[in-house]
């Protein structure tokens, strides 16, 4: 938690570096621009000094101008009375007076030419300096208003990131305050940890001073006592009991039970994929021509109906493997008996899957050979005899492999370490080519289930006897991957050493020496213990001759209820024997009375025919005493009256059966024997098929409870990775809300101090307005001067 928060803290420590520099940069650009717009607002201050300076210019000439403008008018007024005076005085004639004043004329025509020249030129500059001003004054107020504009960005930014700032500012004094109070908390823990390190050196100090006072007297005890070191030499060293590695029995137990888990599975998988082959070689033929089994599939079917017998002893045998493991024992290949057992057992179940393949690949070829299997059928039939091959040889390898580790256990020093080290990697490669091989045969029958749905004469049994095939195959490809995938996670266990040496670490130890040291302890570890039990307390002579009574009298009263059940077991399996026995004479008197029936008819028949030959039906029957039908009634009436007379009984496996002797024709005795044998293959295939039916309800039942076990493992373990999340979803719904709340309050304030701002801008540009205004009267004012001055 305190790496999180000083995490947290040092990212919120770079943020706000990174905000803080560019918080700098804006500010310098918000100092320029400010700086540049008071320059231009100095330059506008300039420009308004010169209009001014101007403007008075403007003025001067026009007082000026108006000056000229009345000596002009003077000068005409004197040009008209000189004018008006030299026509009175033509008559009279030129006089040096006349002469002098037309001088005086033309001299006041030139000036006054010039000053007419002069004003029209300051008319003109005017008017020049009229027009460059308006120019420069819309240009300044264009760029005036822009930097107003960028200005009012440049603060909205800034306010912007004065908020943001703020709210870090906030949020990392927040985190400061909550990692100084984590802190002081840590640092009042540090203390008591001080504190406790302290008194547990203390008493570390005590007890060494202890162990070593207990070691001196020790090694004076050993030194007056002990007349040699028995570890000192490897012959005595071996006769000591060796340091027993408990660890690695409890994970060798654990891989074991692990181990017999994944073998049940493949188990059920092979026992359900057999069964099923077998129903699929009995109601494969799809064409009603050809014979329905053939006497090779008959074989077959045979031998993949045994496949219990072969399957079911490699769980067994591993099941009093892993019992054989206990906490007590050392486990290691030299010591491990009942693998040789399960060595043994699949090499039973290997022989057994070299004896079926020859059948198993010539009933694919008589499948090829039917005229209904197209070309892509005949192509999967190939695939699936290459998959069972390579299967057969990979079973034959895991034979190998197995068998080279059983070996140790019974031949000692057979193998060294580091090959039964390699052993466990081929095994392991094994389980791998294994799966994918299984896997590709699952791929090859899924594709040949598919061609044979399109087929018009596939029956509703084949469709489901391939379903049931594919799930089993399914199930094997799952349970041999969940194997390969278990030894080579546990192979650096299988192939490390177990850890058992004599005391002092020198030398090795033999496995069948540590186990009978072993052996040895827990006898001492029992007698011990035995000796050390406390004795119970005696019972009083006459209690003990009452509690004798009490306890014969029980006894008497069990051993009486004991012959009564045993008494009761035996009437009710006699009367079970009863059962089946009267129920087969039944079936058996059900039989004869058929028989019975139909020789009563045939007799009706000959006595019809007899009648229809001209005699009466009695002189027929009284001249034929020894005839066939009467000879067959007399022979009926004569069983009759000696079956109760002549009885034998004969027990079998199903209950009591009475047989009667009797002279019938051995070809009744035939038919009794063969209804007999009828009725017991029936009663043998009805209960194959329930238990077949209860061994793979029985195995889907067991995998339906490791998948409901899984799927709880994996609810419980979302449940809490959920909690988690909503713990986690809260926290951060808190802390939204502490941040929503702060936003809003820093936006208040923003809001608050823009609404200012805005005011503040407001003012100021009403006032550039009014200045606006106050210049555009006044060089409205001088422009109408101007064109009353032309």
């Amino acid at each position: 938690m305190a790496a999180d928060l000083q995490a947290k803290y040092t990212k919120l420590a770079l943020e706000y570096s990174k905000l803080r520099a560019q918080n700098q940069v804006l500010k310098k650009g918000v100092v320029d621009e400010q700086a540049s717009s008071t320059s231009l607002k100095d330059q506008v201050k300039q420009r308004e000094q010169s209009l001014r300076k101007v403007e008075q210019e403007m003025d001067s000439l026009t007082f000026r101008n108006q000056q000229l403008a009345k000596r002009v008018e003077l000068l005409q007024e004197e040009l008209a009375a000189s004018e008006a005076k030299g026509k009175k005085s033509k008559n009279k004639g030129d006089s040096p007076s006349q002469q002098g004043l037309q001088q005086t004329q033309s001299v006041f025509d030139e000036d006054l030419q010039k000053k007419i020249q002069e004003n029209e030129r300051l008319h003109i500059q005017f008017y020049e300096a009229d027009e460059q001003h308006r120019q420069q004054e819309s240009q300044l107020k264009g760029r005036l208003e822009q930097l107003e504009r960028d200005h009012e960005q440049h603060q909205a930014i800034v306010d912007g990131l004065t908020s943001k700032y703020m709210d870090t500012i906030e949020r990392l004094q927040s985190d400061k305050a909550r990692l100084e109070v984590k802190s002081q908390t840590l640092e009042r823990e540090a203390k008591e940890c001080r504190v406790r390190t302290e008194e547990c050196q203390q008493q570390l100090r005590k007890c060494q001073s202890e162990l070593n006072r207990q070691v001196k007297k020790s090694s004076i005890v050993i030194q007056e006592k002990v007349p040699f070191n028995d570890t000192k030499f490897s012959d005595y060293n071996s006769l000591n009991v060796p340091p027993h590695n408990r660890r690695h029995q409890l994970k060798a137990r654990d891989v074991a039970g692990q181990a017999l888990g994944f073998v049940q599975d493949i188990v059920a998988a092979l026992l359900n994929f057999h069964s099923y082959t077998e129903q699929r070689v009995h109601i494969y033929p799809l064409d009603s021509s050809i014979e329905p089994i053939s006497p090779l599939n008959q074989k077959f079917s045979q031998y993949l109906h045994e496949n219990a017998a072969y399957v079911r002893p490699l769980e067994e045998g591993l099941v009093q493997l892993h019992q054989s493991i206990t906490e007590d024992t050392v486990t290691v290949l030299e010591t491990v008996g009942k693998l040789k057992d399960f060595a043994d057992h699949f090499t039973s179940y290997t022989h057994f899957l070299q004896k079926i393949l020859p059948y198993q690949l010539k009933s694919l070829e008589e499948e090829c050979g039917t005229p209904l299997c197209t070309s892509s059928l005949t192509s999967k039939n190939q695939e699936l005899q290459s998959d069972m091959k390579r299967i057969t040889s990979l079973f034959d390898k895991l034979h190998s492999y197995i068998s080279l580790l059983a070996l140790p256990s019974v031949r000692q020093d057979s193998m060294p370490q580091s090959s039964s080290s390699a052993v466990f990697t081929q095994l392991a490669a094994c389980l791998h080519s294994l799966h994918d091989a299984v896997k590709e045969m699952s791929t090859h029958y899924s594709q040949k289930a598919s061609l044979e749905q399109e087929l018009s004469t596939v029956t509703q049994k084949l469709r489901t006897t391939n379903e049931c095939l594919l799930a089993s195959l399914g199930s094997l490809t799952s349970s041999t991957g969940k194997i390969a995938t278990f030894f080579s996670n546990n192979l650096d266990f299988f192939t490390s050493s177990t850890g058992y040496s004599p005391r002092g670490g020198a030398g090795s130890l033999n496995p069948l020496q540590a186990e009978s040291m072993l052996g040895n302890k827990k006898k001492a570890s029992d007698y011990m213990h035995a000796i050390r039990k406390p004795r119970p307390e005696s019972v009083p002579y006459r209690e003990a001759l009452l509690h004798r009574r009490v306890l014969t009298s029980s006894t008497e009263s069990r051993e009486g209820l004991t012959q009564q059940v045993v008494a009761s077991q035996e009437k009710i399996a006699r009367l079970e024997q009863e059962k089946e026995h009267w129920l087969l004479e039944a079936q058996l008197g059900r039989v004869r009375l058929e028989k019975e029936s139909q020789r009563i008819q045939d007799l009706e028949t000959q006595l019809s025919f007899a009648l229809g030959g001209g005699g009466s039906p009695a002189h027929s029957l009284g001249q034929a005493p020894g005839s066939p039908a009467l000879t067959s009634l007399e022979d009926g009436e004569v069983q009759e009256r000696g079956a109760g007379k002549e009885a034998m009984l004969s027990n079998s496996l199903v209950g009591m059966l009475t047989t009667t002797p009797t002279n019938e024709e051995v070809g009744d005795e035939e038919s009794r024997e063969q209804l007999i044998k009828t009725h017991y293959m029936a009663r043998v295939g009805e209960l194959t098929t329930q238990l077949q039916v209860s061994d793979s309800k029985a195995v889907n039942f067991h995998a339906e409870c490791r998948a409901l076990a899984k799927r709880l493992a994996i609810a419980e373990k979302s449940r809490e990775t959920l909690t988690e999340e909503v713990k986690l979803a809260n926290q951060n719904i808190t802390r939204l809300q502490d941040e929503l709340a702060t936003t809003k309050r820093s936006y208040k304030e923003q809001l608050s101090m823009m609404s200012d701002h805005l005011c503040s801008m407001n003012e100021t540009l009403s006032k550039q307005r009014e200045e606006i205004d106050t210049l555009k009267l006044g060089s409205k004012g001088n422009s109408k001067l101007l064109k009353k001055s032309r």
